[in-house]
């Protein structure tokens, strides 16, 4: 009978905004060295100190989850929420870090635009779980979704050219090597959905 006085735990607020901003900064550093516009060797090192921020502040978010009595929705969306932001840091790092590893002469044009709507799908989510705090007067966090999921769609369409792409070269270990990235680039994308799916859950819920 208490539980509907006490006080919400809202520094989970502060977590999910602050691993969204990450997540934009780690989409737009990696934007910038496949563009050419910043050294490569640099951003990879950039890219990681910032995956390990956001994976420190989701596990000092879900530390809280364990001790906290009352949350601000449900305990489960918290947590995938939490894993999924994280999760995308992850994958950013690891085509980051290929791309510097094998020191490709040029860097194919897919990447780019891999990296261009990976980027667009970072702010999206970065506006939708701005608009969680005040999730009932926020009609925008939907079309923030919608437009994410419309992006993986998009994402699709890139993987589906740069592979029949990667098909014209006798390299096969150079298209082994570009699979590998475009993978993590994929998955990176797919995170975002998944949060996309995730905040549209809560949405529901909360409605």
């Amino acid at each position: 009978m208490f539980r509907g006085i006490l006080p919400k735990e809202v520094a989970f607020y502060d977590y999910f905004e602050k691993m969204a901003a990450l997540n934009l900064s780690i989409s737009q550093t990696f934007l910038q060295a496949v563009e050419g516009n910043a050294n490569l060797g640099e951003s990879v090192v950039e890219i990681k100190r910032i995956e390990h921020e956001c994976e420190n502040t989701a596990r000092i978010a879900i530390d809280l989850l364990h001790r906290t009595f009352i949350t601000p929705f449900d305990r489960d969306d918290i947590y995938t929420l939490l894993k999924g932001l994280d999760s995308f840091s992850g994958d950013i790092k690891g085509a980051a870090s290929r791309l510097a590893l094998y020191k490709f002469e040029e860097i194919r044009p897919e990447t780019i635009d891999f990296a261009q709507n990976i980027h667009e799908s970072a702010v999206e989510i970065d506006l939708a779980v701005k608009g969680l705090r005040k999730i009932k007067k926020n009609i925008s966090i939907r079309e923030n979704c919608l437009r994410v999921h419309d992006l993986e769609f998009q994402s699709d369409e890139i993987l589906s050219q740069a592979i029949s792409n990667l098909f014209i070269t006798d390299d096969i270990l150079l298209m082994i090597k570009w699979k590998e990235i475009y993978g993590k680039l994929e998955k990176a994308v797919d995170r975002l959905e998944k949060v996309a799916c995730i905040i549209e859950s809560i949405i529901i819920d909360n409605s």
